[in-house]
């Protein structure tokens, strides 16, 4: 089927919405149930090509690729991407020859017609459902942030880091991994070291974004221009944006930026950036660069002699889903290697008989995405206490409460677990042996915060 021009294809494409798989399965695909059988039954029943793995985009004459996406609805009733968007293989020989105009991403990948299905689990893929089209062209403020994100990877593979990228390192445009397993791998050009094969792809949070927009009509805030994006990354926009309040107390800055200061609410850290961005009473998942990155926000607390007085708490842990889940594969890993987080750092400047009020002073902002040889010992982290899941967890009755051999803070500096519950009464069970257990989350050791909230 030829179109000569994008109102073409665009007409013709949005004829497809509300069909379900199969009314459009010529081919008997849906028979297969295989990854990517839902993007090559749109290519030949209803666009009528051969499915290809061609470097240029599907609808070579007008420029276009093709794309089928999920998007699912959470419990709340919003909508989320399913996943990524994973867009073409990185050939690292060659992508470090190119520029961005020339790279592989931007000949294939300028715009994309866009199918979004509505990713239902208790239904079989043939009923799911075409629920919108769009030819999605990048903003120009995007455009400005994929750019660098491009820039990004391909310095590290010119450096020889090709086996450390991770999809936390960017902020829209991601390398993930792309293979069966750990072990399919590529040469690449600078070291002798074999690189995880990966794919350029909009990461989830980028097409999260993009689905509410589009889907649910929501409007988002953008902090960021073009022209600042073209002189500056990402990150140091946001840091210039909190630059001004450095230093001065929160009562200060409750007085000049009309902020209602209460630090012991949990809505307190999100009102506090809102409005130090200016967009006093807007959520922080509205704010388009935050939303599109994934960045995820932490608030520190120094003490005088510099650390926190409490480790940083993350999410709640499944003993049974750590056992029965590869590494790769688990919600730390994901979390860990797709999340920036911000942390958003007080300090108290005098002890308590000094500052008997505990006045807080905002020291700064700093984004951050756990870097390679850190994921590792994560790695080896998890690594360890699957080991003693496996075993059984030897729990210890003391005076006060239930000691285990799971790692503790300052087993290695960096990570440990520990328990994190209403009360003693909240429990889960624990594989192999049964036992009930205190419910533990994964934590940050403060050290471990403070290293980074330094680093330069």
């Amino acid at each position: 089927m030829e179109f000569t021009t994008e109102e073409e294809l665009v007409d013709y494409a949005v004829k497809a919405e509300g069909k379900k798989f199969a009314d459009i399965d010529l081919m008997g695909r849906l028979d297969k149930v295989t990854k990517g059988n839902l993007g090559q039954i749109i290519e030949e029943s209803y666009f009528g090509y051969a499915v290809n793995s061609r470097p240029e985009a599907d609808f070579k004459e007008l420029n276009i690729e093709l794309k089928v996406t999920g998007v699912k609805r959470n419990k709340n009733k919003t909508l989320s991407a399913k996943e990524r968007l994973v867009l073409n293989i990185i050939n690292y020989n060659e992508e470090v020859k190119k520029e961005f105009e020339t790279s592989s991403f931007w000949s294939k990948n300028q715009k994309l017609l866009l199918f979004f299905y509505l990713w239902e689990k208790e239904k079989m893929q043939r009923d799911w459902s075409i629920l919108k089209t769009h030819l999605h062209s990048y903003s120009d403020e995007d455009l400005e942030v994929i750019r660098q994100d491009w820039e990004y990877i391909i310095s590290k593979i010119r450096a020889g880091k090709a086996h450390e990228l991770s999809e936390g390192d960017t902020n829209y445009l991601g390398a993930a991994s792309k293979g069966t397993n750990s072990s399919s791998v590529r040469s690449q050009p600078f070291s002798d070291v074999p690189a995880m094969q990966r794919a350029f792809s909009l990461k989830n949070s980028y097409m999260t974004a993009l689905t509410r927009k589009l889907l649910s009509e929501k409007d988002l805030v953008r902090i960021s221009s073009q022209q600042e994006l073209k002189e500056k990354t990402l990150e140091e926009v946001i840091t210039e944006r909190f630059a001004p309040f450095v230093g001065k107390s929160l009562s200060q800055l409750s007085r000049e930026k009309n902020i209602r200061v209460n630090t012991n609410t949990k809505a307190f850290l999100p009102d506090f950036i809102s409005s130090l961005l200016g967009i006093k009473g807007t959520s922080l998942n509205d704010i388009e660069e935050f939303a599109k990155a994934n960045i995820q926000f932490k608030t520190v607390r120094l003490e005088p002699v510099g650390l926190p007085k409490e480790h940083m708490s993350f999410k709640n842990v499944d003993f049974h889903e750590w056992l029965d889940t590869p590494f790769d594969e688990s919600e730390l890993f994901d979390y860990f290697s797709e999340t920036k987080l911000l942390f958003v750092v007080f300090e108290y400047k005098e002890t308590d008989k000094e500052n008997p009020n505990r006045e807080l002073y905002f020291k700064g902002v700093k984004l951050w995405n756990m870097p390679y040889q850190d994921i590792q010992d994560l790695r080896e982290f998890y690594d360890h206490v699957k080991g003693i899941l496996q075993e059984g967890v030897i729990l210890t009755e003391k005076k006060r409460g239930t000691s285990t051999n799971l790692p503790g803070a300052g087993t290695n500096g960096k990570f440990h677990l520990r328990t994190k519950a209403r009360d003693g009464k909240d429990k889960i069970s624990l594989p192999v042996t049964g036992e009930m257990l205190t419910k533990h989350c994964f934590w940050f050791d403060k050290q471990y915060v403070v290293k980074v909230i330094n680093e330069a």
